[in-house]
């Protein structure tokens, strides 16, 4: 009986110390899981961040190369929502910004510098088309200039206008109509057709909107003016 008190003993301390390796091992296996899961996570997070596209001037796909201008550009949306022109990562036209209108839409911009220069908006379909000629004349060499329909911008353009346009770049604007959606642009001086411009005709039959066409979409980077502007 003496003897068997201290077996009963050493079988409860090996009782224990077997439970208390088996917890270990359980807590080591966990443990390690729980790391193994956390530094997976990581990489996952790791790879997202690697494989996110990298954000470019404007919404662009890729980035211009060095000194180019970057501009997104989008036409008017009927007569609902106004052209959008988007330069150097900043929204210089907008319905946002309230200052666009009924017609062309334009912002110039200094060709060397790629400094913004002015805004305007000529109603071309219900004022005069004087205002617009003559703000063509006074563009200085060199200017970029960006255009955006909205609404209609064809009813009061005269021939002048259209050669004034043509002179800066358009290849489409002899054949521009009656709330045709039309982008481009061009430069004072430019000594080709731009590369820049889409036209979409107003047709019945394929109009996106009710007696409009679609949204025009563009975007790209306009090589800068090397040359001193000229005053």
């Amino acid at each position: 009986m003496r003897i068997a008190g201290p077996i009963k003993f050493g079988v409860v301390i090996v009782l224990f110390l077997l439970m208390g390796y088996l917890a270990f091992q359980i807590f080591e296996i966990k443990i390690d899981g729980n790391f193994k899961s956390i530094f997976a996570r990581s990489q996952d997070d790791a790879q997202v961040r690697t494989t996110k596209s990298p954000k470019y001037k404007c919404g662009l796909a890729k980035p211009c190369p060095e000194n180019h201008f970057a501009f997104k550009m989008a036409s008017g949306a009927a007569n609902v929502v106004g052209p959008k022109i988007c330069i150097e990562d900043k929204i210089i036209m907008s319905s946002v910004k309230n200052n666009v209108g009924r017609g062309i839409n334009i912002a110039t911009v200094n060709g060397r510098t790629g400094e913004l220069l002015d805004t305007k908006v000529f109603d071309l379909w219900g004022a005069d088309v004087k205002p617009f000629n003559e703000f063509l004349k006074t563009l200085k060499e060199g200017t970029i200039v960006f255009m955006a329909t909205y609404d209609d911008a064809a009813t009061k353009l005269d021939d002048n206008a259209r050669k004034l346009l043509g002179e800066l770049g358009s290849a489409s604007i002899s054949n521009l109509s009656f709330r045709d959606n039309w982008i481009f642009v061009g430069a004072k001086g430019i000594q080709s057709k731009s590369p820049f411009e889409q036209h979409i005709k107003n047709n019945k039959d394929t109009n996106k909107y009710e007696g409009w066409p679609e949204v025009l979409e563009m975007e790209g980077c306009v090589p800068p003016k090397k040359e001193e502007i000229k005053p």
